[in-house]
């Protein structure tokens, strides 16, 4: 798919999308839970269809009912399948392995796209301190497993990424890991973190921590009959049209918890540095353009907001500076550079010194031919970039949005934007 998008001004009122870290999770905790799920205000991206794929593969029953809500029927791990695949998600692939490992049927793990080369030299350490049989390809996908996962006091790096984690935390809760002891060090994305804790807390597993270094585990409770989720809205996606409100015209964003403990909700502290017209509200957020200046952020435990960042830093008038690069080389691309290479094709200036990003904003934004390198929030955020190029922007590979929110595009031209898309 190619996607021009020409410079325009925006208003209006939008709804954000359901956040696919939210959803995913929903669905593998209603895998575990053994009962009845319905999911209220379910996703649709394609990291939200490979997980409800990745649970019915492991034996849940999922049905969409009339009024769009999901309903997930399930006995537990009861693998229907030998493989099972988590198309291109990092969550995915983190997360479901360890559940999958509580099963004792011999199963391989597989992805697709950049989820290939991405390390998983975490599971090679980690599975057989749980007695579960593995064998990688030198660190990468495939993984054959056999389990069953059997609980154990283990120490595990969190620096790489918080999803791992994710997943061992709610095996062991599935498991009944009562008083088993998880340490961590160095934990990156601790608010992802937190967001799992909530969502294995609605679901009726007790887990308590020492400043995110070591996780108990108590007795669960007793299941209801049946559960109801809802998802959140997603501030991952919903910081692509805040950002897009702050550069290029006044607009309303609904369906956002303003508690929520997803990482990206630190989007609004950035917002707020540059200056920028901003009103929050318990259920909707205005925002517009005033004069904006640099701003200096930590991205370290929310690295996924790099690329609305650079979007936004480069209609700022100065360097910003934005920490936490060393999160950024094993995404859909290696977003760094990515961002560097693409953001030089509109006219602006990216330094990489370290773990520090500066971007030497308001510099005057040109129209390009740029590419998604098949990367989500790459594509979104040279689009949101586009709004203020002095010519049209045109974007390759442009349907990658579809990983985490395919309505992107039609969002941004309810809008007010200019888009031609072409299939």
């Amino acid at each position: 798919m190619i996607v021009t998008v020409s410079p325009s001004v925006i208003k209006g009122a939008i709804r954000a999308a359901a956040s696919k870290s939210s959803m995913q999770r929903a669905c593998a905790a209603a895998l575990l839970a053994g009962t009845t799920t319905t999911i209220v205000n379910p996703g649709n991206s394609n990291d939200d269809q490979a997980a409800l794929d990745v649970i019915q593969k492991l034996g849940a029953v999922v049905t969409k009912e009339a009024d769009g809500n999901i309903v997930i029927h399930s006995k537990g791990v009861a693998p229907l399948h030998p493989e099972i695949n988590c198309g291109e998600s990092g969550l995915g692939i983190r997360m479901f392995t360890p559940i999958a490992a509580l099963s004792a049927q011999p199963l391989t793990i597989n992805g697709t796209g950049s989820l290939l080369t991405r390390p998983m030299d975490f599971f090679d350490e980690i599975l057989p301190q749980l007695s579960v049989n593995i064998q990688s390809n030198k660190g990468r996908l495939p993984l054959k497993i056999q389990g069953p996962l059997q609980p154990a006091d283990i120490t595990v790096d969190g620096s790489l990424s918080s999803q791992f984690l994710t997943g061992l935390l709610m095996a062991y809760g599935a498991a009944g890991a009562n008083g088993a002891v998880i340490t961590v060090n160095n934990l990156k994305s601790k608010p992802y973190i937190d967001l799992t804790l909530q969502v294995m807390q609605h679901f009726g597993w007790e887990v308590s921590h020492t400043d995110y270094e070591q996780f108990r585990f108590q007795k669960a409770k007793p299941a209801p009959a049946a559960f109801t989720y809802t998802v959140e809205g997603d501030w991952s996606g919903a910081a692509f049209l805040l950002v897009a409100g702050a550069v290029a015209g006044d607009i309303t964003v609904k369906g956002l918890d303003v508690y929520s403990t997803q990482a990206d909700k630190a989007i609004l502290q950035a917002l707020s540095d540059c200056g920028c017209k901003l009103s929050i509200r318990p259920d909707e957020i205005e925002i517009g353009p005033l004069s904006l200046k640099a701003f200096h952020f930590n991205a370290t435990d929310c690295p996924d907001l790099f690329p609305p960042l650079v979007a936004l830093a480069a209609c700022c008038e100065g360097i910003t500076v934005i920490e936490g690069v060393e999160r950024l080389a094993h995404k859909e691309s290696n977003r760094g550079l990515t961002l560097q290479e693409e953001f030089a094709k509109l006219g602006i200036e990216i330094t990489l010194q370290g773990n520090l990003m500066l971007v030497k904003g308001n510099t005057g934004m040109k129209g390009a031919v740029t590419h998604s390198h098949h990367d989500h929030r790459i594509a979104m955020a040279c689009a949101v970039a586009a709004l203020k190029a002095n010519g049209d922007v045109i974007i390759e590979e442009a349907d990658a949005i579809n990983k985490s929110y395919p309505d992107f595009y039609e969002h941004i031209q309810q809008l007010g934007a200019a888009i031609k898309i072409q299939k």
